[in-house]
């Protein structure tokens, strides 16, 4: 699909719904395939996943490992939405750009102390009981350890997990992709390090870029190339390389995994990973955003394409989808987004996939119009230095 007339016109609000309602669908389409390779998918369902389905072991989700007790599927979103929302709540309080001092004041109590309903506990309860180690550690150091928060992520298991939740940055500095690279370091410093924290800052830059006018699946790539460093745009560009052969994702789905393998620390049994899994090094690169942002390309900007080719990768398939469904809604919008799909996920996770989108809008305007204050205060007080 190319690009026409509608999708130019897109308002700021127009992207952002597309992007967080994108992101939803992607976690929950992907939550109940994470951790399979995509020849297990196709013989556990019969073929590629296509939509909605259920958990990998049926009835058995409470008790069956390695997934339990979470209920994976049937419309059910995960952490990553989880997080996302919650970094949207810290931007409703701060009303302004973040940093790390942000995500210890507002972030990390919100985990803490706001119930809300996890789909996969089916409870209500704080976020703390649903996130991944990865992400307690937020708490561990900023909370307990009282750690210098622009450090706290040092240390930490380096995986995507500061990068899944980052779209609200790169929405919030919608069109300024290095504005939101720069700003996604700082968010991420207290949770992540080394190519952990640099996907988080290329990906939010990849969502301003997606927001920008014109906005293309190959803009947004060559922006990403333009700002990563080390390990990061290396495995993008290989990734992006092995994309430009394909049009459908089932044909690309092993290219892209055999791209990048040779930077994915993790190895080829994803839940056996190597032993040198997730160690800081300027070499390698977290596999999820690279693998997002190929199958955007494939898909050249197609929602349900992109979606479900991350979906049908496998691996860590649910942050994949989500990475790449912030992506295509940012570029597009809901309107390519199945509305059966986002009312069901909604429905069955009992979350209002359009609130969010809204305070994010609300609060991106306020944010730019500081911005251009700031802006023009700056140039007042050079033009009188220079005068």
């Amino acid at each position: 699909m190319t690009l026409t007339t509608s999708y130019t016109t897109l308002t700021l609000a127009d992207r952002i719904t597309g992007a967080l309602v994108g992101a939803a669908v992607g976690d929950a389409l992907g939550g109940p395939v994470e951790g399979y390779s995509p020849d297990q998918i196709v013989e556990r369902h019969g073929g590629r996943v296509h939509g909605i389905v259920g958990p990998w072991h049926g009835d058995d989700w409470r008790t069956a490992r390695p997934i339990a007790p979470y209920h994976k599927g049937d419309g059910h979103v995960t952490d990553d939405t989880l997080m996302t929302h919650a970094l949207i709540r810290v931007y409703e309080k701060v009303r302004d750009h973040l940093d790390a001092y942000a995500i210890a004041d507002h972030l990390v109590p919100d985990l803490l102390s706001r119930p809300v309903w996890i789909p996969e506990l089916e409870a209500e309860t704080i976020p703390l009981h649903r996130i991944f180690l990865a992400e307690k550690w937020l708490v561990a150091r900023l909370h307990y350890g009282h750690v210098d928060p622009r450090e706290a992520g040092a240390g930490n298991i380096v995986n995507c997990g500061a990068a899944m939740y980052m779209a609200p940055v790169g929405l919030v500095n919608a069109a300024d992709p290095a504005g939101a690279y720069a700003e996604a370091l700082e968010v991420a410093a207290p949770h992540q390090s080394s190519y952990g924290r640099e996907a988080a800052g290329v990906f939010a830059a990849a969502v301003a870029a997606a927001c920008a006018p014109g906005a293309t699946a190959a803009t947004v790539v060559d922006t990403c190339l333009c700002l990563a460093k080390d390990g990061t745009r290396a495995a993008i560009e290989a990734v992006a390389e092995a994309a430009s052969g394909h049009t459908d994702f089932e044909s690309a789905l092993a290219p892209l995994r055999a791209a990048v393998a040779p930077f994915d620390t993790v190895g080829p049994d994803y839940r056996a990973p190597s032993l040198g899994a997730r160690r800081p090094s300027r070499l390698h690169a977290v596999e999820e955003l690279p693998i997002a942002l190929g199958m955007l390309l494939v898909a050249d900007g197609d929602f349900r394409t992109a979606v479900l080719g991350a979906v049908n990768y496998g691996r860590d398939c649910d942050s994949i989808a989500t990475m790449a469904g912030a992506l295509a809604g940012a570029l597009r919008g809901e309107g390519p987004v199945p509305a059966a799909w986002s009312q069901r996920i909604a429905e069955a996770s009992r979350l209002d996939l359009h609130a969010p989108a809204r305070a994010l809008t609300e609060v991106a305007v306020e944010v730019h119009g500081k911005d251009r204050a700031r802006r023009s205060a700056h140039h007042a007080a050079f033009e009188a230095l220079t005068r």
